[in-house]
């Protein structure tokens, strides 16, 4: 006699199953332990993917590759000749599966570099058509990017960063985007709003973290010592202790990082070349934002703002740059990595 399963049966195989599927699409570690892989000019080695690990006990990379918006274009360009092998399609994917042979979680982050690193907050247009013309090629560069990610299993995907005026301006285009991009890529999604931007951003709900470039200004001090960084980062932990709160939502740090020079923790974001040489201000910097951050179960965690393939070229006490590579804070990085999922 064939067995007819009840109405409870069939709910509860239809919860475990749903269950079940969600833990596999979210298959994240308790804290993510990254850092953002910047784009090759060429091709190398698996060894060199192994630093990260090495140096700061990394557990998961973002592979960022990247489109171009010129002043007089209105249509992003991507996957051209001129570009580095990095920002390219194949060199994306050869990128993600030496991450992911390595046994980093990746994140897929296609970015945009507007000309002359204009910041994409601002960018805008005057009428519909413009923005419809840039909308059509900014959906194209996400969606084949979307489906690489979901070919290759990449463990999240990031649908944009920092574009303030674009999300306040055109709401409608990304909650087609969103859609679109989950009909193509099955994993876990987020969006990396700049730290004045992710408020109000609208379209939380629609995804599976809250990304936040975390480039709070902080203090003037040259030399900022720890507990005045941890200090001057509280009220904005209070905002996003709330915000995931509301959403029900972690928070994941998609940029942080503090530069290896004075002042570092005043304008976090400033990327020119200027300034004086202070190894120590970074290394306070990041130990006030880990003591802040880093055991609170609210944030996923997130991926340190920027690290280079060519580990031997890369940074050095002399550098006053973003990266932690050859610098006394790789080890304030990997005490607090190593010991966070233990």
């Amino acid at each position: 006699m064939m067995y007819k399963p009840s109405v409870r049966f069939l709910a509860l195989a239809f919860l475990v199953s749903t269950l079940w599927s969600c833990q596999a699409q979210t298959p994240l570690a308790p804290k993510i332990n990254g850092v953002s892989f910047v784009a090759s000019p060429q091709e190398f080695s698996p060894e060199q993917l192994q630093k990260p690990q090495q140096k700061v006990a990394a557990n998961a990379v973002s592979i960022m590759p990247y489109g171009y918006v010129s002043d007089q274009s209105k249509v992003v360009q991507f996957n051209s000749k001129w570009q580095w092998w990095g920002e390219r399609i194949a060199g994306s994917k050869h990128s993600i599966q030496m991450a992911k042979d390595a046994g980093y979680q990746v994140m897929v982050k296609p970015q945009i570099w507007i000309r002359h690193g204009a910041f994409t907050g601002h960018h805008a247009y005057d009428n519909d058509a413009d923005w419809q013309k840039f909308e059509t090629s900014y959906r194209d560069f996400i969606l084949t990017f979307a489906a690489i990610a979901d070919s290759m299993q990449a463990d999240l995907f990031c649908i944009g960063t920092e574009w303030e005026y674009f999300v306040e301006a055109r709401p409608a285009f990304w909650t087609s985007l969103i859609k679109a991009v989950k009909e193509i890529y099955k994993g876990p999604l987020t969006y990396a709003a700049n730290w004045d931007e992710y408020q109000k951003t609208p379209f939380w709900n629609e995804l599976d973290y809250i990304g936040v470039d975390a480039y709070f200004p902080l203090i003037e001090d040259k030399t900022p010592s720890s507990a005045a960084v941890s200090t001057a980062l509280l009220p904005y932990k209070t905002h996003l202790k709330e915000l995931t709160e509301r959403f029900q939502k972690k928070i994941l740090f998609t940029e942080y990082g503090y530069r290896s020079r004075d002042k570092t923790a005043y304008e976090p974001w400033d990327a020119d070349r200027s300034g004086e040489v202070n190894i120590k201000a970074q290394v306070n910097s990041y130990k006030g934002f880990y003591q802040t951050f880093w055991q609170e179960e609210f944030i996923a965690g997130g991926f340190i703002w920027k690290w280079f393939h060519n580990y031997k070229a890369a940074g050095g006490t002399e550098h006053n740059g973003f990266t932690p590579q050859n610098k006394a804070v790789e080890s304030v990085i990997f005490s607090t990595y190593s010991k966070s999922n233990l």
